[in-house]
């Protein structure tokens, strides 16, 4: 079997060759064929708190148990949609709960 030849990984020695990117698909590329130096790695610290978003809430896993028919339409929307379907299915039920929390007067209208 032929070998293919990898791209060559170019090492960026100084912030000032990073260029400025017109789209995540041009950051993409270029930092697919660059990496940092060790002089640029030397120089960073901890990220401030304050920068980074808040993490996640945790989630608990649980068993709900649905028809063949019933998963084939969730899979089948959720691929449309380009999303998982267990993704979907969260996104459902919040959807659902706040609407009937609503109803009851849980939550203001």
């Amino acid at each position: 079997m032929p070998r293919t030849r990898q791209p060559s990984i170019e090492t960026v020695e100084r912030f000032e060759d990073v260029p400025a990117f017109e789209s995540e698909a041009e950051e993409a590329t270029f930092w697919a064929r660059h990496r940092l130096g060790e002089g640029i790695l030397a120089q960073m610290g901890p990220v401030p708190e304050d920068i980074l978003p808040p993490s996640r809430p945790r989630t608990r896993p649980i068993a709900v148990r649905f028809d063949e028919d019933t998963l084939g339409r969730i899979k089948a929307l959720a691929a449309r949609k380009r999303k998982g379907y267990q993704t979907l299915l969260k996104e459902f039920v919040v959807e659902r709960l706040y609407e009937e929390e609503k109803r009851e007067g849980i939550v203001g209208r």
